[in-house]
């Protein structure tokens, strides 16, 4: 019994050795030459009818991907059709306006898909919507719609096509979480918790496929500062900048291509993630305090009165 833990501790050292070598390597060779091919992919994007799910199905149309967008927002399904088309003309780019916040709308939707198109090896769960209203100011509707289209919906786009994915042990889920699922924020209660939710859920899933031998079956977490889609307009960031959406696309893009599991945007959030970590709460509230966390919110205004969407997708 003895020898067996030694042995067990032996494996876990050399293993915890050699994925930090590796990962140490890996930083000094270029993503793009470690990229892989997506041409023969049929990639999911939800929340694409705008923002950061618009420039993710155009990117993916550029690499020959079979691109399949959903939103609730139909207007905005028919300007991402236009625009990627557009852009490339020979982009093969599909449709359906969805629900995500409602199982029996995704259920459905998927089976359109799957008989329409063909089955979806990348999903890209990028829906989301931001109340930014203080707890006692927040309606049980806005509670629960927030918790439905961040966290909730997927569960149900997992579970429509997962099951495809495990059939061929192929495929990619991508989930959209943010920094505020890394830390807690004034007026983000119901949005930070359900992109804490979100967090746990992919890398529950993530460690599950693991465990079951699901080895070609990949998955990123995306954890971006806010971003300037107009999904937060009026937030004051007066010491980090607002990150830009190209360069968040380019970076969420390149994750996936090299299969990486965890993207903070802009990466000096992996530093604070670990300060976090270590330091002592108060301390932590304090560096909160530096980086201008307990006034960010209270100028929101959010994309609703710019561009009456519901504020959907990132």
């Amino acid at each position: 019994m003895k020898n067996t833990s030694i042995i067990k501790f032996c494996l876990f050292m050399f293993n915890v050795i050699y994925n930090c070598i590796l990962g140490v390597i890996l930083v000094f060779v270029p993503k793009r030459i470690r990229f892989k091919k997506v041409d023969n992919d049929i990639v999911l994007i939800t929340g694409a009818g705008n923002g950061i799910g618009q420039r993710l199905a155009l990117r993916f149309a550029r690499l020959g991907s079979k691109v399949v967008i959903w939103d609730v927002n139909e207007r905005g399904l028919r300007n991402t059709v236009s625009l990627v088309r557009k852009i490339v003309p020979e982009a093969k780019i599909f449709s359906f306006a969805c629900d995500v916040s409602n199982f029996e709308s995704v259920y459905e939707t998927a089976k359109r898909v799957k008989r329409e198109v063909g089955v979806v090896s990348m999903l890209i769960n990028n829906a989301g919507i931001v109340t930014g209203k203080r707890l006692l100011s927040l309606q049980e509707n806005e509670i629960k719609r927030t918790m439905d289209v961040n966290f909730l919906a997927h569960f149900w786009t997992c579970r429509a096509f997962l099951a495809d994915m495990m059939s061929t042990n192929h495929g990619h889920i991508v989930s959209m979480g943010s920094i505020a699922g890394l830390t807690g924020s004034p007026l983000l209660t119901d949005y930070a918790a359900s992109k804490y939710a979100t967090i746990g859920f992919e890398e529950s899933l993530r460690y599950e496929l693991k465990a079951d031998g699901y080895n070609g079956i990949h998955s990123t977490i995306v954890c971006p500062y806010f971003v300037n889609t107009g999904m937060f307009n009026g937030v004051r960031s007066d010491v980090l900048p607002f990150v830009d959406s190209d360069y968040l696309v380019d970076q969420i893009v390149s994750a996936i291509l090299v299969n990486q599991e965890v993207l903070f945007v802009p990466r000096f959030m992996y530093f604070l993630y670990v300060l976090k970590s270590i330091l002592p709460s108060r301390a932590t509230y304090s560096l909160f305090q530096s980086l201008g966390g307990e006034y960010a919110m209270n100028t929101f205004v959010g994309r609703n009165r710019f561009a009456g969407n519901n504020g959907r997708g990132i």
